[in-house]
């Protein structure tokens, strides 16, 4: 049975406590002592016993109460604690002062192959097979302490992970550290730490703004292709959203609760982009990181890994992605070792690949293993319903990054962002929209405010040229040439006599009577 005791600290109280068990031949095999506070453990007392005990103990000066308890507090802190450890899915070892393991939990045991047990007393430096990893953590620290180890790449095992290194202090003493834990990183956990910081508020199809006809067929097309475990390719003209098209098809897929990591192939130079995509080995060029870095590829292990701007990826890494690609293998930037890892590819350009293919600018059989399936951004010229919507989302979230009060288009502004082609597409109208908030402190932005905010609203039209029969045709036939044509031309981005009103900025009723009398659309 085991018993605490409550107690007004005083010298010599414990000793005392315990003679009353000993004059009882009570067997103490546990005792724990924390003032106000005293557990012991003695099997053979019988709970029976214990209120002639309480009355025994309570004789000692000091001692208020006697309870039972169902187990030390220092069985129960290391149930826990082991319980803590087997939860970790990451591997931990604690070495002493000399670089020994003491404990290790269930994730270590597993990466090294043996037991837990035979884990313990084991060399750090054996253990990783780098002789001079236990020099290098008992004297980094350059006080003398130690265990203050920069994080670096080992290896366990033959698997890479990331070595953290925290050195154990006795904060009652000055000895410096009793030793240290080491904490290893997989590369996909890793991976699965960036994408939550990268990702956290990345959303599905649901987060797409867009409910005009191309863009529920993009939504119904991107679906589809989000579920079939092959290479994508996303086309569309810059600023349409490419990024976040692949960020929901991977959150649609089975890879979902993997990582989602991105390489921007036009924004690094080459030898940064095979490094960042492949990872480099140890003393691969000067600066390394020691030990070696991890690569997209092994972050993203189980996941997606989208390449932004694939048409301006070098001839040299084309090749080196190909390999890839066939065989899910590569090596790292200066390594020797094979790694395979298991990823989804998810490619984007705004660049007309078969037109790059045909002049080789772009292997010909690297294009045909991204290009497994397809999606198409339409631009946004080409989704009327959408551009108030946005407009009127990114208001809204200007406002708030601006802490500003709420602001709305009026009627003239919503017309003069309906006429405009929009060539940067969706990114251009969110910086014509956050320039125009910015700079008007009035309650509705007006379509001058677009202007003042350098929109460059443009009301750009490219008819064809008017074909006129000197002989045959005159005014008013030439007239009506032209009207067929111009209506013909902008229905079909307008496609409703109130849109093509608004955009060639006059009464819905003649639109309507127009688009009546020349049988548009089409019936």
């Amino acid at each position: 049975m085991r018993i605490e005791v409550l107690f007004t600290d005083r010298v010599g109280i414990a000793h005392e406590i315990l003679a009353v068990l000993a004059v009882r031949r009570l067997n103490v095999v546990g005792v724990e002592v924390d003032p106000p506070h005293i557990h012991i453990d003695a099997p053979g007392l019988d709970p029976a016993a214990l209120p002639a005990l309480d009355s025994a103990l309570r004789t000692v000066a000091g001692v208020q109460r006697v309870s039972a308890i169902d187990m030390m507090p220092g069985t129960r802190r290391r149930l826990h604690l082991d319980a803590l450890l087997a939860a970790l899915p990451d591997p931990v070892l604690a070495v002493d002062r000399g670089g020994r393991v003491v404990v290790a939990n269930a994730a270590a045991a597993r990466v090294a192959g043996t037991s837990e047990s035979a884990l313990t007393g084991a060399d750090l430096g054996a253990l990783f097979g780098d002789p001079g990893l236990t020099i290098e953590v008992l004297s980094a620290d350059p006080s003398g302490g130690g265990f203050r180890s920069a994080s670096r790449e080992a290896t366990l095992n033959g698997q890479p992970f990331l070595l953290d290194v925290t050195p154990i202090i006795d904060s009652a003493g000055a000895g410096g550290p009793e030793g240290a834990v080491i904490t290893l990183f997989a590369p996909a956990r890793l991976g699965e730490r960036l994408d939550a910081l990268q990702n956290f508020d990345e959303g599905g199809f649901d987060k797409i703004l867009g409910d005009s006809p191309p863009m529920r067929g993009l939504k119904a097309r991107a679906a589809r292709v989000a579920a079939v475990e092959a290479p994508l390719l996303i086309l569309g003209e810059t600023g349409t959203g490419k990024e976040l098209i692949a960020h929901a098809c991977h959150r649609a897929s089975p890879r979902a609760g993997k990582p989602f990591l991105a390489l921007n192939c036009a924004a690094v130079p080459e030898n940064l982009a095979e490094s960042e995509l492949f990872g480099y080995a140890p003393g691969s060029f000067t600066g390394a990181q020691r030990g070696g870095k991890p690569g997209l590829l092994e972050l993203a292990h189980g996941g997606t890994v989208f390449l932004d701007e694939i048409g301006e990826m070098s001839a040299y890494l084309q090749a080196k992605l190909l390999r890839f690609l066939n065989d899910g293998s590569f090596r790292r930037v200066g390594g020797e070792r094979e790694q395979k890892v298991d990823v989804r590819v998810i490619s984007a350009t705004h660049r007309p690949m078969e037109a790059m293919v045909a002049d080789q600018r772009f292997r010909e059989d690297l294009f045909y293993r991204l290009n497994v399936l397809t999606v198409q951004v339409p631009p946004l010229r080409e989704r009327g319903d959408d551009i108030l919507l946005l407009a009127r989302h990114f208001i809204a979230r200007a406002c708030a990054q601006t802490r500003r009060p709420p602001c709305r288009l009026t009627g003239a502004a919503a017309a003069t962002l309906l006429a405009n082609r929009w060539p940067g597409n969706v990114r251009q109208l969110e910086n014509v929209i956050f320039r125009a908030v910015t700079m008007s402190d009035s309650a509705v932005i007006d379509a001058a405010d677009l202007d003042l905010a350098g929109a460059r609203i443009t009301a750009a039209l490219d008819p064809s040229p008017l074909s006129l029969d000197p002989e045959g045709e005159g005014w008013e036939e030439a007239v009506e040439g032209f009207e067929r044509t111009l209506l013909r031309t902008l229905y079909p981005r307008f496609p409703s006599s109130r849109k093509l009103a608004a955009r060639l900025r006059t009464s819905h009723t003649m639109i309507a009577n127009k688009l009546r009398k020349y049988g548009i659309p089409d019936r």
